[in-house]
């Protein structure tokens, strides 16, 4: 998933555990600008260092996962974790992140090609079809 927003905060990197570090960051994503939604991220381990090269203000692409978890408590009651783990941030070149190929003929460059570790469907047309 990916999503074009602006950088509200940028927090430091955490060293949660000797061999485990995060770094938090918030971005304003304004899908309908009358109602700003504040979306915290997380980057994990060798992904912290991404957020180095950005400033706050400055609008980005994040492209990210969404994790959950389960954790049962001491008296055994279940509880769930929700988190949005950023794997790459670039900063928006005014493309937005739902460019189609159709909507490149005002000069604006198509998608790269897909790499060779990247299956060939993640950058096929994206056409948001789905019901919600």
């Amino acid at each position: 998933m990916e999503i074009k927003a602006k950088i509200q905060t940028i927090f430091p990197s955490q060293q949660v555990t000797a061999s485990f570090k995060k770094r938090e960051f918030v971005v304003e994503y304004a899908d309908n600008p009358q109602y700003p939604e504040f979306i915290k991220f997380e980057c994990i381990q060798d992904k912290c260092d991404q957020l180095d090269g950005f400033s706050e203000g400055q609008e980005v692409i994040v492209a990210f996962n969404l994790k959950g978890r389960k954790w049962t408590d001491p008296q055994g009651v279940d509880k769930y974790f929700n988190s949005l783990q950023a794997w790459r941030i670039t900063a928006d070149q005014g493309q937005g992140a739902a460019s189609t190929p159709s909507s490149t003929g005002s000069g604006a460059t198509p998608p790269p090609p897909a790499s060779n570790d990247e299956p060939a469907w993640l950058n096929a047309d994206e056409s948001d079809d789905l019901p919600f």
